[in-house]
This record gives C-alpha cells, structure tokens and sequence, in this order.
C-alpha cells in the first residue's frame, strides 16, 4: 500500500494506524501548497480533491477520507484490534467519534490556518473549537481511549487534530485530562516511528 500525505497535516493520522497495524506501506509526500510530488507530477491526477490522506491498495485502488482509511487499515490487521468488530455498539462509538473529530474539530481549526478568514472572524472559531475541546476534555474521565479498551484510529485521530492548537493560539494546557490523554499516545513507538518519518520529532 502507499500512502500519500503531507508532514503534521490529518494524513498524520492513517499514518499513525498503519505503523500500529504493523503492514508493510510506502510513504509519499504530497505538497498541500504546490500539489507537486517528489517526482514532479501533479497530485491531482492521483487524487482529483488536491489533499491528503489516500491510501493506494495494492491492487490499484485508491481511497481517500482519513476516517475511512483508518477503519480500512484496522480492519486489514484484527488482531491489533485498532477498531472494534464491524456491527458492534463500539463500532458505531467509534465512527461517533471520527465524525466528530472531522466535522466539529477538524473543520473546526480550518478556518484558523486558511489565511482569507478574516481577523474579526477568527475570535469565534477560536472559541468554538475550544468549546469543543473542552467537551472532549469532560468524555475522558475515567477513560484511557476513546472507544473501549483498545487505542484506535479515533484516538490517532484526536491526537492529531487537538495537537494542531499549539500553531494557531488553542490553548489546552488547562484541560488535564486531554494534556495526560496525549501524552499517552505520543509515548506510543508507533506513533513516535511516525512522527519521525514526518520529520516532526528528531
């Protein structure tokens, strides 16, 4: 598989999973800027939406959506129980969870990096997503993940996502639970051994 993705963006998160999966994948870099690759072709006649993540199969499919990719990746790897089994109550926990992360958080930093949001505007994203993190902050009592016993994509997904407050003046370092909760994960190998091949930890 190969998996096309630009260093610290939400391709981070699919990224994290399949280090964790333990299969075998290739890593290309995908400019979000210049939509160029490393080999100078344009990334749009990979992927027509421009961004990452997209995972391509080994039989030449592509699939695009973190989210999707996630589940994809656990469900090739059963054993390392990245998702719950297809048709449980946790199942549906989990997919609650990637829909919340990408619509209420994710897309909620958006227009916190996009340049052409005005300045008047930003306060109340700002404070939106803060909200948001501060309820996520509540759900983690008592809990080590966010569905069940095991890390899954959700948690490589919260990870990354919450993580992106420290570029953008989001401050968490009052919600304990969310600062202890990331500190877990990222004292995990697999997601430190992606970090580094993203070049965000030395």
């Amino acid at each position: 598989m190969k998996l096309y993705y630009s260093p610290g963006a939400c391709s981070l998160s699919p990224h994290i999973v399949l280090r964790e999966s333990g299969l075998p994948f290739d890593l290309v870099q995908a400019s979000t800027k210049t939509h160029k690759l490393p080999d100078g072709s344009d990334y749009y006649a990979v992927n027509p939406k421009g961004y990452v993540p997209l995972l391509e199969l080994d039989d030449g499919q592509r699939l695009s959506e973190g989210p999707a990719i996630v589940q994809y990746v656990a469900d090739l790897a059963p054993a390392r129980q990245l998702a719950p089994a297809a048709g449980t109550m946790d199942r549906y926990r989990l997919m609650e969870w990637l829909n919340f992360i990408s619509t209420e958080l994710h897309k909620g930093f958006s227009p916190l990096f996009n340049p052409a949001t005005p300045e008047d505007a930003k306060p109340m994203f700002h404070q939106r997503v803060s909200d948001r993190l501060a309820w996520v902050d509540t759900q983690l009592e008592g809990r080590e993940w966010l569905v069940g016993s095991h890390f899954t994509g959700a948690d490589a997904y919260l990870f990354v996502v919450s993580g992106w407050g420290g570029y953008v003046g989001v401050d968490i370092s009052k919600l304990q639970r969310l600062v202890a909760y990331r500190e877990r994960i990222a004292a995990r190998p697999a997601v430190q051994a992606a970090m580094k091949a993203e070049g965000l930890l030395k």
